[in-house]
């Protein structure tokens, strides 16, 4: 890499190898990506070739040139950089301490060479940013995990995909989606069938995650199979969960006995991801959130561990954090 700062306001750089395809990746149809972190950094962007200048203040000029070179590097390893991408990395570049350029890009260049990606049978998946990523090694070293955080930011989609990928491996014998029978504003009693059948609809996006990773055929046949298997809370009292992987969603809205009766189904060679958010607590009034609770006694086991996502992990549309940080801001006035 070459830098050079051919002003005070203005910062460059010249990306090697000069490989026209991964060029074509960063930049986007249209220069879509680079028209974004124009928009988002308010610079200016100008390129010939592999040589990129940047104009605009001295700090926003270098976080332009910081992300364009981190995403350059992601193109090595991936064909398409999605919008997302450059979302989640321009989030990043304003959340975090600015370093010295030199340290901000060898970081960078080593998380991502040295961070796997996740295996499915339909494709590759790679988790976005250093807090997914930590998350994602966080599940492949412990047997219990928690994500925590809000809507978007992947917590619930990453333990999915890494159930597949332990599947797939035959380190496991068996998925479990597990969720607690209760619903934001909603009674499950007027729905038809059984307590599975009630809760199934509200399992929807870990169907559409495993759709999306196995295909409908196989889940379908692993499901006659029970290799899959959709299990209520409820349902999980008096089990001990051997060679399994069990992910309980929603868990915001476990009580505190629910939670503990939870975590001590889990047997050897199992590995449970708990995931939820506390913004999102829909218990009655008086009754104390399992999840709250779980994060205060047992914050200093070692062998569990704590992800804890923010706004600026989701990796939704833009306005998606706005939203959850409007929400929060609101309901931590008086009286709210």
């Amino acid at each position: 890499m070459k830098r050079l700062d051919t002003q005070p306001s203005a910062d460059s750089i010249t990306l090697e190898p000069n490989d026209a395809r991964r060029l074509a990746s960063l930049c986007g149809q249209f220069d879509e990506n680079l028209r974004l972190i124009e928009q988002r950094l308010n610079v200016e962007i100008r390129s010939r070739g592999n040589f990129f200048a940047v104009y605009g203040d001295t700090d926003s000029a270098q976080r332009a040139v910081d992300i364009i070179y981190n995403l350059y590097q992601e193109t090595a390893h991936f064909s398409e950089l999605t919008a997302e991408e450059v979302h989640l990395h321009l989030r990043h570049s304003n959340r975090e301490t600015p370093m010295t350029p030199s340290a901000s890009n060898l970081q960078s260049a080593s998380n991502i060479d040295n961070f796997s990606v996740i295996r499915t049978k339909k494709g590759n998946i790679k988790p976005r940013g250093l807090n997914q990523q930590r998350y994602v090694r966080s599940i492949q070293t412990h047997d219990i995990n928690f994500g925590i955080g809000p809507a978007g930011t992947g917590k619930t989609y990453l333990a999915v995909a890494c159930a597949v990928e332990a599947l797939l491996r035959d380190e496991v014998e068996r998925i479990l989606l597990v969720r607690p029978a209760v619903e934001a504003g909603e009674r499950l009693g007027f729905l038809p069938g059984d307590l599975a059948q009630k809760v199934d609809p509200y399992l929807r996006p870990l169907y559409d995650a495993l759709h999306e990773m196995l295909g409908f055929d196989n889940v379908a046949k692993l499901q006659e199979r029970n290799v899959i298997e959709i299990a209520p809370l409820a349902y999980m009292r008096g089990r001990t969960l051997n060679g399994a992987y069990i992910i309980l969603d929603e868990s915001q809205n476990t009580t505190r006995e629910q939670m503990k009766m939870f975590l001590t189904r889990i047997g050897f060679g199992s590995t449970a991801v708990i995931t939820g958010d506390m913004s999102q607590i829909d218990l009655p009034r008086g009754v104390s959130s399992g999840l709250v609770h779980a994060c205060e006694v047992l914050k200093n086991v070692d062998e569990i561990s704590f992800t804890h996502f923010e706004s600026q992990d989701v990796v939704r549309h833009p306005i998606v954090q706005s939203i959850v940080d409007a929400y929060a801001a609101f309901e931590k006035q008086p009286g709210q």
